[in-house]
């Protein structure tokens, strides 16, 4: 086949797995019995429970947004900028948040909350009363929420800090600018893009999540927009598919809302020239600033990762739920339960790991090539369709389930082939989602390959099959890697989709976890959740090694020829 050929397969790919879903849903919102209507908003947006579930969504997505903001400026400033040490040790820390799953976040801060855990033990030292959060609030929400999102602006901001030329603060500070002025006026501005991007990063994640307000929100009796979505689809009440599209319609706007101010930031930012990371300390702190310093940022990561993981796994090991930590009351049975007598768990586990892996190898494969041609051939069609597919991971969660839904029960009126209700849905739905991850993870390790030595390649007489084997695979291995783990661990712990695409046999791990906590198994949900961090740190430490060796053996083939 000529090029021609795979451009139309590549966009009829493109119309039905990214266009046709979306469109879908929005023409159901517009449907009724006699037609096209908007009888649908009408009925929504004239209950009141519509307005407080929108209330609480913008109170708990603009609050998280505002606590990820605030932490990841400022773990990135003291991480780009001062003389501290162990910054490695430090950024895993920051980032174990954003690896482990929200959900189970969620579950290790309500166990080292709860009225048995460590706080309400240490608390208890003190007189009076004092008692920790209620984590079944909506301060309770947004907290979890800015504590998991917050990695996602310190990404984002840490490297663009870095990048910002350090004469530009040393001429503030020469003519008489203090520190503050300094940073309020010419860092600041020019971190913006990055700021912008990251801030925007936590309020999708934010809006889109589910396990969350699902965990803490539907026992506290909390609406957001994607649990009423998801109530409305398991109640099964009338008129429920045409609301909860109506509803997913409503937070699809939000959601562009969100990009519109995200874009007019960026319009109004300043850019930042030089692409050169300068990693040297800006300011350098003495030994006992420093010391200070070291103490308040690994006090604020310790309570904020490894101390609620603690108390998870302390959950995981006592007999019964509301028991005391101590000898007498520790035992394995409920990871005995979990791993060899719950077929559901285990069988999760499975689906769970394929579901990934496909997932994986696809958008490992399509992706690249599509962050190829746009890459080197950025034309507009190219950037379309780019934006095209990165709308479904800019939509939340819920709403792409329910496009999911509408496209595959009956893709031609009259013809069911039988997708929606099995596995392949929950793939289909995977590969739409996370396609975009990878795009991006391997535009960036495509832009990093100088364009001469594609050149020299090709006045050489390489071929396409020696030019990819022997000179881009080399180059860009690290970066798909990068690309490939963010997908894998997405897929593997995905909630929001996978709570209203799921059937019986299908499955996964962020469902049983969830149903778990739901039907008041504890001890079950959080000696599971313990597993699935343990294998999502193995991967991830596996991965970082085979990337290490990698660029020693690339290395090491360049000194040697």
């Amino acid at each position: 086949m000529n090029n021609k050929h795979w451009f139309l397969i590549g966009l009829l790919f493109i119309v039905i797995f990214f266009v046709m879903p979306i469109f879908r849903l929005f023409f159901l919102s517009l449907s009724s019995d006699n037609g096209f209507t908007i009888s649908n908003y009408t009925s929504v947006l004239q209950d009141q429970t519509t307005w407080t579930t929108v209330k609480n969504t913008v109170y708990i997505v603009l609050g998280s947004s505002f606590i990820a903001i605030v932490l990841g400026i400022f773990t990135a400033w003291i991480v780009a900028y001062t003389n501290i040490r162990n910054k490695n040790i430090i950024q895993l820390f920051i980032f174990l948040p954003f690896i482990i799953p929200s959900y189970i976040t969620t579950l290790a801060w309500t166990q080292f909350m709860s009225k048995n855990g460590f706080l309400a033990k240490f608390l208890s030292i003190f007189p009076g009363s004092i008692e920790p959060i209620n984590m079944y609030s909506i301060l309770g929400i947004i907290l979890v929420m800015g504590l998991t999102n917050y990695p996602l602006v310190y990404l984002l901001t840490v490297g663009v800090f870095r990048k910002i030329p350090r004469d530009l603060e040393y001429a503030a500070r020469v003519s008489g600018s203090s520190k503050w002025q300094s940073f309020k006026k010419i860092t600041l501005p020019l971190a913006l893009p990055g700021i912008a991007s990251g801030g925007f990063l936590a309020f999708i994640a934010s809006l889109d999540n589910f396990g969350i307000p699902a965990f803490l929100g539907i026992p506290g009796n909390i609406r957001v927009l994607s649990t009423y979505i998801y109530e409305q689809i398991v109640g099964m009440g009338p008129n429920s598919f045409e609301r909860a599209a109506t509803l997913s319609v409503i937070l699809g706007l939000i959601a562009l809302l969100g990009t519109y101010l995200q874009w007019i930031l960026l319009k109004k930012s300043k850019t930042i020239e030089t692409t050169v990371e300068d990693k040297e300390p800006r300011y350098f702190l003495n030994k006992k600033k420093r010391l200070t310093l070291e103490v308040f940022l690994w006090a604020f990561l310790l309570m904020t990762t490894l101390v609620p993981f603690v108390s998870m796994l302390t959950a995981s090991l006592i007999k019964a739920y509301g028991l005391p930590f101590v000898i007498d009351n520790i035992s394995f049975k409920n990871y005995q339960f979990v791993l060899l007598e719950n077929q559901k768990a285990t069988t999760s586990l499975i689906n769970s790991t394929k579901l990934a892996l496909i997932t994986t190898c696809f958008c490992a494969v399509v992706g690249t090539c599509i962050a190829y041609v746009r890459t080197k051939k950025p034309t507009f069609l190219n950037k379309s369709i780019e934006l095209i597919i990165g709308l479904p991971y800019a939509l939340p969660g819920t709403v792409l389930a329910l496009a999911m839904i509408f496209a595959w029960m009956e893709p031609i009126p009259g013809w069911n082939p039988g997708i929606y209700g099995s596995i392949i849905i929950l793939l289909i739905a995977y590969i739409t989602r996370f396609l975009v991850l990878q795009i991006r993870g391997s535009m960036t390790a495509f832009m990093q390959v100088d364009p001469s030595i594609e050149e020299a390649a090709r006045v050489s007489g390489s071929n396409g099959y020696f030019k990819w084997k022997q000179i881009l695979l080399p180059l860009i291995i690290p970066g798909v890697l990068s690309g490939a783990l963010f997908v894998f661990l997405s897929a593997l712990t995905e909630l929001t989709v996978s709570s209203l695409l799921w059937s019986s046999g299908t499955e996964t791990i962020g469902l049983v976890i969830f149903n778990f906590e739901q039907a008041g198994y504890s001890t079950y949900s959080t000696a599971f959740s313990c597993i699935v961090v343990l294998l999502i740190l193995l991967t991830f430490f596996i991965l970082h090694f085979l990337q290490k060796r990698w660029n020693r053996k690339v290395l090491h083939n360049e000194y040697s020829n």
